[in-house]
């Protein structure tokens, strides 16, 4: 049983910022890829950051130089910095990582979602 567990969002004002942090927990091999997704209000749920587990990372071109994904192998646990947030920005965001529970079996696992919301 793999658990991811999100904190760190909340309320801010436009140009403010917020860190978001989720942790891997359970019968874990080896974390690959990790990332954020977001959905906003009357919206599909789309692709934030991602990172690889050496690192690379991936940006929607939304958040690219506002937005910074990094992780803590060791923790388990990745980040979301998210800085000059504007109202286009709220919504749930949820974390992802695929996770290998052994040798032959991986999978992909989801956080709760934790909702940020930026007023103007």
């Amino acid at each position: 049983q793999v658990q991811l567990v999100e904190s760190g969002g909340g309320l801010v004002q436009a140009g403010g910022s917020l860190r978001l942090s989720c942790t891997v927990s359970g019968s874990i091999f080896r974390i690959n890829d990790m990332g954020w997704y977001r959905q906003g209000p009357g919206k599909q749920r789309e692709l934030v950051a991602t990172i690889s587990s050496n690192g690379n990372t991936n940006y929607a071109g939304s958040v690219k130089g506002r937005f910074t994904i990094s992780r803590d192998n060791p923790k388990n646990t990745q980040y979301l910095q998210m800085n000059s947030l504007n109202s286009e920005d709220t919504a749930v965001y949820y974390c992802n990582a695929n996770v290998q529970t052994n040798w032959h079996r991986k999978a992909d696992y989801w956080g709760q979602g934790t909702q940020v919301t930026v007023s103007s």
